[in-house]
């Protein structure tokens, strides 16, 4: 009699550990402090392009800070109502020192509606996003802007 129970077990272990791998990979956006917008900029170290939504690894080893012109910089319309100038002008460098953050951008539907290019390993990156409340957990941002190549892109929503 206890060896079912057993059996099945040791099949929905493995299976339970497969899920909670995956739900913890992903994180919605109240999971994220949208008061608080934190500008990343670094090198592409290793890129996904997949669904739930494109990950990214960047190194910001290099050094960060804000740029002089952040503030300033044009963002695209998009068809959720998000205050882009309001965002930029409250952006700040993350405080705590990771080097290498894990990057959650748009669903993949959604890059692809925006025209951006595929991101490679070792390509400069710069994004605007949101982390955990006081920085806590893992060093993970949530893209709300990515500016590469010399172009901005929008990745709340579609482009308007």
């Amino acid at each position: 009699m206890l060896r079912r129970p057993l059996l099945l077990a040791g099949t929905l272990l493995p299976i339970s550990l497969t899920f909670s791998r995956a739900a913890h990979a992903h994180h919605g956006w109240s999971s994220f402090d949208q008061e608080r917008p934190i500008y990343l900029e670094g090198v592409a170290k290793s890129v996904k392009w997949q669904n739930p939504h494109v990950e990214l690894i960047l190194d910001i080893s290099s050094g960060l800070k804000l740029p002089a012109d952040l503030a300033g910089r044009a963002v695209p319309a998009q068809i959720a109502p998000v205050e882009g100038k309001a965002l930029l002008s409250k952006a700040v460098v993350p405080k705590r020192s990771d080097k290498v953050w894990e990057i959650e951008l748009a669903p993949l539907t959604r890059v692809e509606a925006w025209k951006v290019p595929e991101i490679k390993p070792g390509m400069t990156v710069a994004l605007l996003g949101f982390t955990f409340k006081d920085e806590k957990g893992e060093a993970i941002l949530r893209a709300e802007y990515l500016w590469l190549n010399g172009k901005t892109f929008g990745l709340r929503s579609n482009p308007n």
